[in-house]
């Protein structure tokens, strides 16, 4: 909300300056956000005349100018480059030391070509005031010497700009910021009474109201003999300072009464109404081009005026671009009603309108306002349009807005902590408005004025289905007699100034704080943490892709089709992070940066809902070092990333099985499904289909890995005990066992880890080979397994025997052969 401080001062009568008001405002609520003044930024201007202005003698462009401004600078010399600067003009002059804030320079005394130049002569746009830029700018002939610009101008008047909250409709006025400034003790309100018109004629236009859910009481009057045109200086200079611009006389009235008295008004222009009658009723899917040059298309939930020819307005939102006035009109049919705040917040949400009328009733207007507002509105019609006023027609009936509220003065401090005496609590909601309706030692009740529409009243409850009529009516009305009691309490403390409440802690819930991340949180802040120390690229994508894409790491169901996509490419849920990731990879690589992993923690999403997933893909070759040359990435590098942050997330990693059922996006053959037991899937691993790559420019393998995060158990919280640090050395030992070509590598791990639980710390695959080295049909694995002694070294005899039990439990899980026997 804006205003000028002279607009604030035709409510309020005080002396206060800005900086005072504004500290005002800060302590009873209305928060300040800003202040534009012009008059201090443009402080340095003068008026002045140039007595003489001669050809200079090095530039055919410039000229020297001799230049009156007043005391202190009756006789200035100023080089000018404007073709209009004369001899007799009278002009805007900045002495050195002014700040131009059209060019954000500081004017210096100095020398042009050889001449003296002790100034400048300014133009409208060199002060910020306007775009003319065809010379300096020309003040009227006679106008005295040494004047400040700004006052000169009408410029020093602040613009001050306030927070409102929602709850404060009556803040949108300046009537109600000056109110409230009066109550809290700078300055006094001054009194307020429209002029009554007499109707002298019948209105040609009338009301119906078939829609009085929506609109219950609407008034209206016919000014006919109107001449519509430019507003006087005043009232545009008050509408440009609060950012609106001046239109012609008859809409600028209206946005001056939305803005002085927070009443919205409407004018038609009478005679292009059809029928002679408009009637407030539901929208029927009409179109009608509203004043911003829409065509709006309204619905049975909407509130509409129209006329026999169809609808002419969106109620308490916006005109209709058919009936608004013009420079033609000559007639009007001035609109004032009261409008379901609830209604007109909901059609401008749905229709995606907003103005200033809206802005104030669906936040509540002054339900007893109509009468003297339509009453002033015409007067100022009349005062500068001419013409003559029509009976008030009216529909509907005045609300019954007529409310109390009661306060109990030991809950002042008790709710509000501070300690407010009774008669100066009382004394505040009186300067408010509020009406003392009865009063003793301990509590006051008090009639709640017609423009506070957020005290004391009906609220909505969700109340139980089961509950009985007489209870539920009993919590309904102590629930208003409750909230009503906390907003006087409000009001009182917000007058006495909201810095004066001492500020005092919430007690804490319990010694030990609450964790700050939730189990979901940490598990994916730790998948980062494990996959970025891996040297792999954290990117971060849209959770949509285009559905092309997405159709090829699975299911593109039409349920997860974007409706309103940003982007014709971006119209499909992704079911997973690969998409996006594959995408970076196909666009580093055609930029010259094939080798790299970049990973991803995000949704994925399918028809059953949305996963948390870690995805990661691996593409070029690994990082050389000396004596090593680099290779081509495989899918058991991806296989030891997602192994690596199912450790870090406490899932079992040596109960996880291996099965070779990856989606239909990994190659057949090099992939596999992580499992914990036979029905939870942890995550897929492997290389990437190579159809998947085909037209990509991707000539080398792709590996990546998705784990399912919210399939991970939450590893149970148990006491552990220190670790048992061995002091001897560990035993490992090589085998080479050969089992058919259809044996899971697994199945061959899990029997060597079970036969000896006490000594084996360790079991690792090492080596595949396929070859004729072994019967056809089979294929020879290469195992570690790593002995740990906790008590003594280990005997021949004892790691003999462990590497028989191996051998045996091998043997009898798979059927396999020692490399080299049989």
């Amino acid at each position: 909300m804006k205003f000028t401080l002279s607009w604030l001062r035709d409510h309020l009568d005080t002396h206060a300056t800005v900086d005072e008001i504004c500290a005002k405002l800060n302590t009873i609520g209305l928060e300040v956000e800003g202040v534009d003044d012009p008059g201090a930024r443009l402080a340095g201007f003068r008026t002045a005349r140039i007595v003489e202005a001669v050809q200079h003698p090095n530039a055919d462009r410039l000229r020297v100018c001799r230049v009156d401004a007043g005391p202190g600078f009756e006789e200035v010399q100023v080089v000018c480059g404007a073709p209009n600067a004369r001899t007799g003009l009278s002009v805007i002059f900045a002495p050195p030391g002014t700040w131009i804030p059209g060019s954000d320079i500081t004017i210096k005394a100095g020398s042009i070509r050889g001449e003296a130049s002790g100034g400048m002569l300014c133009s409208l746009r060199e002060l910020g005031l306007g775009e003319e830029h065809d010379g300096i700018a020309e003040l009227p002939e006679g106008t005295e010497t040494g004047l400040s610009y700004a006052a000169f101008a009408g410029l020093n008047d602040p613009v001050i700009e306030i927070a409102v909250t929602p709850n404060r409709g009556d803040a949108l006025a300046v009537r109600g910021i000056a109110r409230d400034l009066a109550a809290a003790g700078l300055g006094h309100l001054r009194p307020w009474l429209a002029e009554t018109v007499e109707g002298t004629f019948d209105s040609p236009v009338t009301w119906a109201n078939d829609f009085p859910e929506a609109c219950p009481w609407v008034l209206g009057r016919t000014v006919r003999g109107v001449r519509n045109g430019p507003s006087p200086d005043w009232l545009q200079k008050r509408l440009r300072a609060i950012g609106l611009r001046p239109i012609s006389a008859l809409v600028d009235i209206t946005n001056f009464f939305a803005f002085d008295l927070g009443r919205p008004l409407h004018v038609f222009d009478a005679d292009r109404l059809t029928g002679g009658r408009l009637t407030i009723c539901r929208g029927a899917g009409e179109s009608f081009r509203a004043l911003d040059g829409r065509d709006v298309v309204v619905s049975p939930e909407d509130c509409v005026i129209a006329d026999a020819a169809g609808v002419q307005s969106l109620a308490g939102i916006m005109g209709g671009e058919a009936t608004g006035a013009t420079d033609e009109t000559t007639s009007v049919f001035v609109e004032c009603a009261l409008f379901d705040p609830v209604r007109i917040a909901l059609s401008g949400r749905r229709l995606g309108l907003h103005s200033d009328a809206r802005h104030r009733f669906e936040r509540g207007v002054d339900q007893a306002l109509p009468v003297a507002a339509l009453e002033a509105a015409t007067r100022m019609i009349i005062d500068l349009c001419g013409g003559e006023a029509s009976e008030v027609v009216s529909a509907g009936d005045a609300p019954a807005w007529q409310r109390e509220a009661h306060l109990r003065f030991a809950r002042v401090a008790g709710l509000g902590g501070l300690d407010v005496p009774a008669d100066e609590a009382v004394a505040s909601l009186e300067a408010l408005g509020f009406e003392v309706r009865e009063r003793d030692e301990a509590r006051v009740v008090v009639d709640v004025p017609s423009w506070r529409n957020d005290i004391a009243m009906k609220m909505v409850l969700d109340q139980a289905p089961d509950l009985s009529a007489e209870r539920a009516f009993a919590a309904a009305e102590g629930a208003v007699a409750v909230d009503s009691e906390c907003d006087l309490i409000e009001e009182i403390l917000r007058l006495r100034g909201l810095d004066s409440i001492v500020p005092v802690s919430l007690p804490a819930l319990s010694a030990v704080p609450l964790p700050a991340l939730t189990p979901r949180q940490t598990r994916a802040a730790t998948a980062r943490r494990v996959l970025a120390a891996r040297g792999l690229l954290e990117t971060v994508a849209y959770s949509f892709a285009a559905q092309e894409a997405c159709a090829r790491f699975g299911a593109a169901p039409e349920s997860l089709r974007l409706l309103n996509p940003i982007a014709a490419d971006l119209d499909q849920m992704r079911p997973t992070p690969l998409v996006n990731l594959l995408a970076a990879v196909e666009r580093n690589t055609a930029q010259g940066y094939p080798d790299l992993g970049l990973f991803e923690v995000g949704p994925g999403f399918s028809e059953t809902g949305q996963n948390q997933i870690a995805a990661a893909l691996r593409s070029g070759h690994a990082s050389r070092f000396p004596g090593r040359a680099a290779e081509p990435v495989d899918l058991w590098d991806v296989k030891a990333d997602a192994l690596a942050v199912l450790a870090a997330l406490g899932a079992p990693v040596e109960g996880v099985s291996v099965t070779a059922d990856a989606p239909g996006h990994y190659h057949p053959g090099r992939s596999g499904v992580l499992r914990q037991g036979p029905k939870i899937v942890l995550g897929v691993f492997g290389q990437l289909h190579p159809a998947l790559l085909a037209g990509r420019g991707l000539d080398r393998p792709v590996v990546g890995f998705e784990l399912f995060l919210d399939a991970i158990a939450e590893p149970k919280r148990r006491r552990r005990a220190a670790p048992e640090l061995s002091a001897f050395q560990p035993v490992h030992r090589d085998f080479a066992f050969v089992v058919g070509r259809d044996v899971a590598a697994e199945t061959v791990l899990r029997a060597a880890r079970g036969a000896e639980r006490t000594l084996i710390a360790g079991v690792r695959l090492f080596d595949v080979y396929e070859g004729d080295k072994v019967p056809e049909g089979s294929k020879s694995l290469g195992v570690e397994v790593t002995l740990q002694p906790v008590k003594a070294s280990l005997t021949d005899a004892e790691i003999e025997a462990v590497c028989g039990a191996v051998v045996a439990a091998v043997q009898k899980a798979c059927g396999a052969t020692l490399r080299g026997e049989g």
